[in-house]
């Protein structure tokens, strides 16, 4: 699996296993980092100072912008009616459907496993729980869940209760991070 020449890198992009990964005809920001076994295809953008954790797939049209996480296996789709195919039986090629494109802004966190469909705008630092199918839009700090996800809270309240003090959590009972 290869990195094209038609990768256009920014500054100081770390991808430790450069030989399983699959880049061809993408965009990646300055400062991210890529996972092994990530796919990227041609017309994808990755902004600056994102996580592309290993075994994702980031298909044409997608968007994501900057300070980004990805986690592990997480897969986006761009056609909502994906055939091998055409009414007439022929093969379907590039010409036979249309890019329908996503955008995953500043900030947010994508679960390991989640999917993305095609023409989902996932919000400002909003947050995808792991293995959520998100089929609608997320709005900006939202936490979304399941299948299909579905908002189970907003990541500003989270964030406001969590006491990052070292220790704090292990004395409720929890591992310390």
């Amino acid at each position: 699996m290869p990195i094209s020449e038609t990768v256009r890198r920014g500054r100081d992009v770390a991808i430790h296993q450069p030989t399983l990964v699959n880049l061809y005809g993408c965009e990646i920001g300055d400062e991210t980092r890529i996972g092994a076994f990530v796919e990227i295809q041609k017309n994808a953008r990755i902004g600056r100072r994102c996580k592309i954790s290993s075994h994702s797939f980031i298909c044409e049209g997608v968007t994501i912008e900057d300070g980004v996480m990805i986690g592990h296996g997480v897969m986006f789709v761009n056609d909502p009616f994906p055939r091998a195919t055409t009414i007439d039986g022929r093969i379907q090629t590039e010409d036979d459907w249309a890019v329908v494109p996503s955008l995953v802004r500043h900030g947010a966190s994508i679960g390991s496993n989640a999917t993305i469909l095609s023409g989902v705008t996932v919000g400002r630092n909003a947050m995808v729980g792991a293995g959520a199918v998100v089929t609608h839009d997320v709005p900006d700090h939202a936490i979304v869940a399941g299948v299909p996800a579905r908002i189970t809270g907003d990541v500003r309240h989270r964030v406001a209760s969590i006491d990052w003090r070292p220790g704090a959590r292990a004395a409720r009972g929890r591992p310390a991070p």
